[in-house]
């Protein structure tokens, strides 16, 4: 009877280990030294997979590192909606709206606008002097 060839994510041992290497040539040179001083292998089956999620699990940190904090925390709400239902985020929408309108008067009463500011973007012809 064959023996049936172990894979981990759909990829032969060899593979995982060529994505590795791979991989880890994209981390920066801390993280490399740091996978080394804590003892990720990339020999044995056990040790090559454990390799593999630390790597993915760096690199996702490098998506997000790059982000301004607006996107982070839009990231953040996408992340969090997927365990909302429709009518939590609808109801969660609505709040945000009151709240929002009634940030807006407050600044309104605060701040009044009673002067008119008139620009005229009007073509005016220039003066050139010799």
């Amino acid at each position: 009877m064959p023996r049936q060839k172990r894979q981990f994510s759909g990829l032969s041992y060899r593979e995982v280990q060529r994505a590795n290497s791979q991989n880890r040539k994209k981390l920066h040179k801390s993280d490399q030294k740091q996978l080394k001083t804590e003892g990720y292998k990339n020999t044995g089956w056990d040790h090559v997979i454990r390799l593999y999620q630390k790597i993915e699990e760096l690199l996702d940190r490098y998506q997000y590192a790059d982000l301004e904090l607006d996107e982070l925390f839009l990231e953040a709400d996408r992340i969090g909606n997927k365990y909302l239902t429709s009518e939590e985020i609808e109801e969660y929408n609505q709040k945000l709206a009151k709240e929002v309108s009634e940030i807006e008067e407050a600044i309104d009463q605060q701040f009044p606008d009673a002067e008119v500011e008139i620009i005229d973007f009007g073509d005016r012809k220039k003066t050139r002097s010799r």
